[in-house]
């Protein structure tokens, strides 16, 4: 297993996008880290930053939240992002509140949006 800390990757359908380009503008720092992702996420990452050495999981709604809360609960990611869409009803809500529940649960630094993510990346810098 690799000595470099930890960070996992999520989106919502609606914040994709913007995950993507705040992945870019940070690209230089993830590459510090070990990147986890669910699996759409992690291509549309790694589509914008080639350079970056992304494991992508299942999607979410295919067991990928809860492969992430497993690494969670494990001490194996150490610093969760993802950007949550508030205004768009999600089908597998329940793993998205266990997963936020891990990571209140197990300690970790969250970042729900980007400007939260943005105060971690620079406090947590490798």
């Amino acid at each position: 297993m690799s000595s470099r800390k930890c960070v996992a990757l999520i989106a919502h359908d609606e914040k994709k996008a913007d995950l993507a380009a705040f992945a870019k503008v940070h690209e230089h720092v993830l590459a510090q880290w070990r990147i986890v992702a669910t699996g759409t996420t992690g291509g549309r990452v790694q589509e914008a930053c080639p350079s970056l050495d992304i494991t992508r999981l299942k999607s979410g709604p295919l067991g990928g939240d809860q492969q992430i809360g497993a690494m969670i609960a494990t001490g194996e990611v150490e610093m969760l992002i993802f950007f949550v869409d508030p205004l768009t009803a999600m089908p597998h809500d329940v793993d998205v509140k266990a997963l936020m529940r891990l990571a209140t649960v197990y300690d970790i630094p969250m970042a729900l949006n980007r400007a939260t993510a943005e105060q971690l990346i620079d406090f947590n810098h490798p």
